[in-house]
C-alpha cells in the first residue's frame, strides 16, 4: 500500500510538473528586415563581403529555412500576411498605397481581420511593436487599436534615418505623440525593443521589431562606414554600414536576452519582406532570378531563421517551403493558444516539423498574385508569370492576373528559374494552372490599385491633389 501512495504521488507530482512546463509561456521575438536579398547574410553561403554574425547566430543556434517565402513580393502585403496569418489578397490587400498624403482613405490592415498581437494579448502577453508599420495611416489602423500596447515607429513605408522631420506626414511616434529627436533609427529601434523586454522581463511578452533597415534611402552612420574603406563603391559601401548597423542592432537585443536569462524561453523569427531591390540599394538575391516587386524567386523567397534555444536543436538547414504565413500558428502553438478553424488561417504550426514530431512538407501549395503577375509552387515546381514574361510588362499594374503563357520551372534543378520546362511538361503545368486558378476564385479584388489610384467604390475623400509625390 505504502508503494502504492508513493507511486501515486510521484505520478501525480510529475505530472504537475509537465503541466507547469506547457503551460509556461514563451518569449516571441519578430525580427523583420526590410528589402534584405536572400544572397546577403553570412550565413547563407554566397558572399562575406558583409559580415553579419549577430543575424547568423540564430542559424547557427537554430533552423535556417532554406526555401522561405513570403506571400507578396513588396512590403505592405507581406506584413499583412504576417500579422493575420491568412493571404493577404483574402482581404484586398494586393498592393503598397503610396505615401501618406496621396493615400487612399481605405488604405490600411482590413479592420475584420484579427492580428496576432490580438491573439496573443487574449492570452495574457505583453504586446509591442517597435519600427516601420506600413498598414495605415488613418487612426483605425494605429498599431494601438491593433492588439498592441505599446507602439514606437512610423507609420508609412519609409523614412530618414537620422532626420525625424524628413517626412511631416510620415512622423516617427511614440505611442501617438510625435518624437521630437532620433539619433539613428536602426540603432534607436533596437533600444527600444531591449527597453520593452526590460520592463516585461518578468512576464510573458511579443516583441514585433520592425526594422527600416536596409530600405532606401541609402544612409549610414560614419563610425559603421569606416569598416567599410576596402569597398570602392560608395553606393555599395553605404548598404554595407547600413546591413551591418542592422546586425548589431540584432546583436544587441539577443545579448539583453541572454543578461536577463530569457533567451532559451524566447522563440524568435528572422525573415525580410521582399528580396533585394539590387539595382537601387544593391542588396543581392544570390543567384535567384528577380527582385523586390517581382514573382520571381529574387522578389519573394527571403532569409528565413528561427531559433528556440532548449526547443529546437541548432544548427539545422530545412530546405522544405515555408512562408511568413506560417510565423502566427507557430507563435500560438507555442503560447499553447487552440487555433480554431474558424479563423480560416492560410498559415501552418511549424513546430510539429522543426522537432521532427511530423514529416513531410507543411505546405501541399504555396500562391501568389500580385497584379497581373502569378506563382504558384508545389513541391521543386513553379508555375510563374514575372515581370518579362511573355506578354507581361511592368510591374504592378492592376489588370486581372491570368495563367495564359505562364512559364513552368523546377527550382531544384534550376533556381535561377533559366530553362522554362512548360512545353516539355504540359501535364504538371495543367495541374498547377488548375491549382492555382480554384486558388484565385477565393481571393477578393484589390481595395486598393498600386500608383495612388482607387479601386472600384474605394473611398477616395483623402485622398491628395499632389500629383507629384513619389512611392515609397
Amino acid at each position: 500500500m505504502k508503494l502504492l501512495i508513493y507511486v501515486l504521488c510521484s505520478v501525480g507530482l510529475f505530472q504537475g510538473v509537465t503541466l507547469w512546463a506547457a503551460d509556461a509561456k514563451p518569449n516571441i521575438l519578430v525580427i523583420l528586415a526590410d528589402d534584405l536579398g536572400w544572397g546577403e547574410l553570412g550565413c547563407q553561403g554566397f558572399t562575406k563581403e558583409i559580415p553579419t554574425p549577430n543575424i547568423d547566430s540564430l542559424a547557427t543556434n537554430g533552423v535556417r529555412m532554406t526555401n522561405g517565402y513570403v506571400s507578396g513580393p513588396y512590403c505592405s502585403p507581406t506584413r499583412a500576411g504576417f500579422m493575420t496569418g491568412r493571404y493577404q489578397q483574402r482581404f484586398g490587400h494586393e498592393f503598397n498605397p503610396g505615401p501618406a498624403e496621396s493615400a487612399v482613405k481605405n488604405f490600411g490592415l482590413s479592420l475584420n481581420e484579427k492580428t496576432i498581437a490580438n491573439y496573443l494579448k487574449d492570452a495574457q502577453y505583453s504586446t509591442c511593436w517597435i519600427g516601420k508599420s506600413h498598414l495605415g495611416y488613418q487612426p483605425e489602423f494605429h498599431p494601438l487599436k491593433r492588439g498592441f500596447d505599446r507602439y514606437f515607429g512610423f507609420l508609412g513605408g519609409a523614412h530618414d534615418y537620422f532626420d525625424v522631420t524628413g517626412d511631416a506626414s510620415n512622423l516617427i511616434l511614440d505611442g501617438n505623440e510625435p518624437v521630437k529627436e532620433i539619433d539613428y533609427t536602426t540603432e534607436m529601434f533596437a533600444k527600444k525593443a531591449n527597453d520593452f523586454i526590460q520592463q516585461n522581463k518578468s512576464s510573458p511578452w511579443f516583441c514585433y521589431l520592425a526594422f527600416n533597415a536596409v530600405h532606401a534611402p541609402l544612409q549610414a552612420q560614419e563610425k559603421v562606414l569606416q569598416r567599410f574603406s576596402g569597398i570602392s563603391d560608395s553606393k555599395r559601401r553605404t548598404y554595407a554600414a547600413m546591413q551591418s548597423s542592422m546586425d548589431d542592432a540584432v546583436g544587441s537585443v539577443l545579448s539583453k536576452l541572454r543578461e536577463l536569462n530569457l533567451e532559451e524561453n524566447t522563440l524568435i523569427f528572422f525573415f525580410s519582406d521582399n528580396g533585394g531591390p539590387t539595382p537601387s540599394t544593391t542588396s543581392g538575391n544570390g543567384p535567384l532570378r528577380g527582385y523586390k516587386a517581382q514573382t520571381w524567386e529574387g522578389g519573394i523567397r527571403v532569409p528565413f531563421l528561427i531559433q528556440w534555444k532548449g526547443k529546437l536543436a541548432g544548427g539545422k538547414v530545412d530546405d522544405r517551403p515555408v512562408i511568413q504565413l506560417d510565423i502566427l500558428p507557430t507563435a500560438l502553438a507555442a503560447a499553447s493558444i487552440d487555433i480554431k478553424p474558424e479563423w480560416k488561417l492560410d498559415g501552418v504550426n511549424l513546430l510539429p516539423y522543426l522537432t521532427g514530431t511530423q514529416s513531410g512538407s507543411p505546405h501541399e501549395a504555396l500562391y501568389w498574385r500580385f497584379g497581373k503577375q502569378i506563382a504558384i509552387r508545389v513541391g521543386n515546381w513553379k508555375l510563374v508569370k514575372g515581370v518579362g514574361s511573355e506578354g507581361l510588362a511592368g510591374i504592378d499594374e492592376a489588370v486581372k492576373a491570368t495563367t495564359a503563357n505562364a512559364e513552368l520551372y523546377n527550382l531544384n534543378d534550376d533556381i535561377g528559374e533559366k530553362t522554362n520546362l512548360a512545353l516539355k511538361e504540359p501535364e504538371k503545368l495543367k495541374r498547377l494552372v488548375t491549382a492555382w486558378e480554384a486558388w484565385d476564385s477565393t481571393l477578393k479584388e484589390p481595395e486598393w490599385l498600386p500608383n495612388r489610384k482607387p479601386a472600384k467604390n474605394a473611398n477616395t475623400s483623402t485622398q491628395s491633389k499632389k500629383k507629384k509625390a513619389t512611392a515609397k
